[in-house]
């Protein structure tokens, strides 16, 4: 397993921030470094087939070595790029050994501190290997972590050829976090029956259920005016940006909800007289709920064009849906990775994603893909974190996975 902390550290030195901001794919160049070297690493390792197109998506296949008819191709899935929404440039992990639960100094220079009293989770991995940010970037182990439980496991199954399975199939991929990972991933290429993305968090779980997903602009357009003349004749379209705001309801936002509660995120907004743009994302689990708050978007825009004359303009655009409604018809491939959890101790935790997931737009495009743990935590910021021995059981279950699958 060392070869899993070597690895890992090495991928997330990486800068790979994608850039929603972009059309291109993969959305920022800095991502191609990563790809190229995984299929490098792919092949290092004895992988077969192994492909890197020219969208920076890496496949590659492990062949079955179980004898046996009818044993499903199954895939393991991972994305390299890393958030937006936090800087990923000169990543400087550090490694805390044998955590003793006490306060985590980050950056002592900026007084950064991990601390169980505003993290309690930091308390279930006492005595274990963490793997953390030096408080100046996020850490990329979303997805990252994932990556490199997906390559430790293939380099096992390969050491170990006395461990039946059948064919699997790899596949990492760019621009997840903004939503377009799965968008030019090619299904039939793949071939698999289906596949898991390994990009949870906290040990245990198995989620086949996720946010319906949107992204929405709201446009202002001011008239800009001398101050010292404006009466009845500016329009300020920051002061209209802060009416919309605070219309919205105030409880459906990400900090006052949890489980399948839905909410509007405001991402970013940018301003000046003359214009402002607010940029949103909108979630929810129930797919009526759902589209009920995209309406209520519009509906609101309209109602201030009604009040305040025609200086707004809202346009949505679907993310992705809940990937339940495909998982259902085929959930015994839950049933293999609950089953594979149990076998080696692991308590499934089986609970909707608060979140998107590769998984999810490719379970409608064909390839059901229920998402299972990386062993991260606090991702998209300076307080993210891993546990080595967390890492280590996401990869004894893709291996007990792929072990099970080969002998139904």
């Amino acid at each position: 397993m060392q070869n899993l902390l070597k690895r890992f550290l090495h991928y997330v030195q990486m800068d790979t921030q994608s850039d929603a901001n972009s059309d291109t794919t993969p959305s920022t160049e800095k991502q191609w470094k990563l790809a190229k070297y995984l299929a490098n690493e792919l092949e290092e390792i004895g992988m077969q087939d192994v492909t890197l197109d020219e969208n920076a998506y890496v496949m590659a296949t492990l062949p079955a070595n179980a004898n046996g008819k009818n044993i499903p191709t199954i895939g393991f899935i991972a994305h390299f790029d890393t958030s937006p929404d936090f800087t990923a440039a000169h990543v400087k992990p550090q490694i805390i050994e044998n955590y003793d639960g006490t306060d985590i100094w980050l950056n002592k220079e900026k007084n950064i501190l991990l601390s169980p009293s505003y993290f309690p989770e930091l308390l279930a991995h006492k005595g274990q290997t963490l793997i953390t940010t030096d408080g100046n970037t996020l850490l990329g182990a979303d997805d990252k972590a994932g990556i490199a439980e997906i390559v430790t496991a293939m380099e096992y199954l390969l050491s170990h050829p006395e461990i039946a399975h059948g064919k699997i199939r790899v596949g990492f991929t760019p621009d997840e976090e903004i939503g377009r990972g799965a968008h030019k991933f090619d299904v039939k290429k793949f071939g698999a029956d289906w596949a898991y993305t390994m990009d949870g968090s906290e040990v245990g779980e198995l989620e086949f259920e996720n946010f319906n997903a949107a992204a929405a602009t709201v446009t202002i357009t001011g008239k800009s005016v001398h101050p010292g003349y404006a009466k009845d004749k500016m329009v300020n379209s920051m002061g209209l940006a802060h009416k919309f705001l605070s219309l919205l309801p105030e409880n459906q936002v990400p900090e006052k909800t949890s489980g399948r509660e839905g909410f509007f995120h405001l991402t970013s907004q940018n301003g000046s007289i003359e214009k402002t743009t607010l940029s949103f994302i909108i979630r929810d689990h129930d797919s009526r709920a759902f589209e009920e708050k995209k309406l209520f978007l519009k509906e609101l825009t309209e109602k201030l064009n009604t009040a305040h004359g025609n200086f707004f303009s809202c346009q949505i655009e679907d993310q992705y849906f809940n990937m339940r409604e495909k998982i259902e018809p085929v959930f015994h491939i839950v049933d293999i990775a609950e089953q594979a959890m149990k076998d080696l101790g692991i308590k499934p935790i089986i609970k909707p994603i608060r979140g998107g997931t590769d998984g999810a737009q490719l379970s409608f495009k064909g390839l059901p893909c229920p998402n299972i743990f990386a062993g991260g935590h606090n991702f998209h910021g300076k307080y993210e974190y891993v546990s080595l021995e967390n890492m280590e059981k996401a990869v004894a279950v893709i291996v007990r996975i792929a072990e099970l699958t080969a002998g139904r």
